[in-house]
């Protein structure tokens, strides 16, 4: 089952899973009734699939389709920063309240393994979206300590290239109407992921997710900058920019796991697994401490790989979106 998924990760992950032959059944749960209609369509050829319209925040909803499911992705959220900062409640209530219910209504049905899907915003945030999201990280913790039968872990990853509200969709539609390209600050950076790498990430958390551990992908990143260039250098154009400064609820750099959880983390080659205590102990919050420093600094999108123009342009045209982007401009 993907909660939230009609949107970009869902429809790569189902597409993925259609592949798999140990997956019997996939659930798209969405509250979106057109764009289930429109994935309807495009996966009409499908049996596996079946799409149930509902929301998180509706416990009701969610007990009747969970039951006799194997795993959850949970997927559905309000990540669009300036909505949380004008509308926090509405992120308080899908975000924190609907993580909630999916982590309830899963342990209750008897779902082997739930994982949460969360973002860098949720890392010393600053803005409504990534508290929302740090708080249904630690709700996924929550249950992880009281759960018998249900495994709960989370993915964190940064920015997923060319998912829908993203930066680089943005750019691309002032390139093809021949307009300036805002840039907040040149140096600010920000992570490069494909949503490959992000199905990758939560296949990953399936196969070697443990009670609450959460899993992050090393990826690299890119100065705005650059980004801009790149995708200059992709069309062909040559575009004025516009610097317009740093909005609110921005970082210049996104953090994907801070200092001290890093002191804690294994490192398995590409990804870092951060283990969370798993006992149900108040003393390691009273009375008993470890004798530990932070050894590292944060991994951010300013300490990871550093892109140039050239490497960001043959990411950019690695991505299905900017390759039929570019393709259909190219007619134009």
């Amino acid at each position: 089952m993907v909660t939230g998924g009609t949107g970009s990760f869902g429809y790569t992950a189902v597409s993925r899973f259609l592949a798999r032959d140990d997956v019997s059944e996939i659930l798209v749960f969405s509250r979106d009734e057109k764009k289930q209609h429109d994935m309807r369509h495009e996966f009409r050829d499908h049996k596996k699939i079946t799409f149930v319209v509902g929301d998180v925040r509706d416990r009701d909803a969610l007990w009747h389709v969970m039951r006799g499911t194997d795993v959850v992705f949970h997927a559905a959220a309000l990540k669009q920063v300036p909505t949380g900062e004008f509308f926090p409640w509405e992120m308080v209530k899908t975000n924190v309240l609907g993580s909630h219910n999916v982590a309830d209504v899963a342990e209750q049905s008897g779902v082997k393994k739930v994982v949460f899907l969360s973002t860098d915003k949720a890392v010393h945030p600053v803005n409504a979206m990534g508290m929302s999201k740090a708080l249904a990280e630690k709700t996924m913790t929550a249950f992880s300590r009281i759960a018998r039968s249900t495994t709960f872990c989370a993915v964190r990853y940064g920015n997923v290239a060319a998912s829908r509200g993203s930066v680089i969709p943005l750019f691309v539609e002032r390139i093809k109407a021949g307009a300036s390209l805002p840039i907040t600050v040149p140096s600010m950076t920000r992570f490069l992921l494909s949503l490959d790498d992000a199905v990758n990430l939560v296949e990953l958390a399936v196969d070697k997710g443990e009670q609450g551990n959460i899993f992050i992908k090393k990826s690299p990143a890119a100065t705005i900058q650059d980004l801009v260039a790149a995708l200059q250098e992709v069309f062909g154009t040559s575009l004025p920019t516009e610097i317009i400064g740093i909005r609110e609820g921005e970082k210049i750099h996104e953090i994907l796991a801070h200092d001290l959880e890093l002191m804690s983390a294994e490192d398995l080659g590409d990804f870092f697994r951060i283990k969370t205590h798993k006992d149900f102990d108040y003393r390691s919050y009273y009375e008993e401490g470890e004798d530990k420093r932070p050894l590292t600094q944060h991994y951010s999108s300013n300490t990871t790989k550093r892109l140039t123009v050239a490497e960001t342009k043959d990411f950019l045209l690695s991505l299905p979106y900017v390759q039929q982007e570019l393709a259909a401009f190219k007619r134009s």
